[in-house]
């Protein structure tokens, strides 16, 4: 187990425990000498962990200490480099740059252990085919997202018919090969899907659409839900 992961691993222990946990016990909850022990507990409250005790008399970790960004076992450091590593190749411009840039940040505060396994990653996203470019600013798709606000889109269909929708947005779903913006359609009356690449043109209205954003997620899943229970089943 490398030292980063016991840290981590030693947090969690003091959290379970709601009052002084003797030095012993803990070191055993770990599998590391006392020596050890003190000294992990040392280095966690140099970083800003508000752990309280002394040797003979026990430990606690007070509430309210939040993991630091630097804790993250192998684990977890693959899989942000590994998602971060999709988007930055599968999402829009901003979306990509974002990404990286994240990850940037997190190798700028990681200790220099964690920080080689973050950059040693050998999980890589395999290219896939090319995305449709899009015309509008995807950003704007998903502010309207996040204020709840109406958006006013012109669409074409995979036929390229044109026609103006007053939509609903609440998701936006990302595939290899296309992006979708989820919503309600007024015009339709229901709930639709339209290919960001094939949106010609979008505007954020004043007004918030009348359902919690929320609410439409729960609402499109039982309608999922209940189209696919329609289905007959193969033979």
């Amino acid at each position: 187990m490398s030292r980063s992961e016991r840290l981590f691993d030693l947090l969690h222990v003091l959290r379970r425990h709601r009052q002084p946990v003797s030095g012993r016990v803990l070191a055993d909850e770990i599998g590391v000498s006392l020596r050890t022990l003190y000294r992990d507990i040392a280095t966690l409250q140099a970083q800003g962990a508000t752990i309280e005790g002394e040797a003979g008399v026990g430990y606690v970790l007070r509430p309210g200490f939040l993991l630091p960004p630097l804790m993250f076992p192998p684990e977890e450091i693959e899989a942000l480099v590994l998602g971060s590593r999709w988007v930055a190749g599968r999402a829009d411009g901003r979306l990509a740059e974002a990404a990286l840039s994240a990850l940037a940040r997190i190798g700028a505060v990681l200790p220099a252990e964690l920080r080689a396994e973050m950059e040693a990653s050998a999980l890589f996203v395999a290219p896939g085919a090319p995305i449709p470019v899009d015309s509008i600013d995807s950003a704007l798709l998903r502010k309207a997202i996040r204020t709840e606000r109406k958006l006013s889109l012109a669409y074409l269909d995979a036929a390229g018919t044109a026609s103006e929708r007053i939509v609903w947005p609440f998701a936006l779903a990302f595939f290899d090969q296309v992006r979708l913006l989820i919503g309600w359609c007024e015009l339709r009356g229901a709930f639709r899907s339209f290919r960001t690449d094939r949106i010609t043109r979008a505007d954020i209205r004043d007004l918030r659409y009348p359902v919690r954003r929320a609410e439409l997620i729960r609402q499109w899943k039982l309608a999922k839900q209940a189209a696919a229970a329609e289905r007959p089943e193969p033979c």
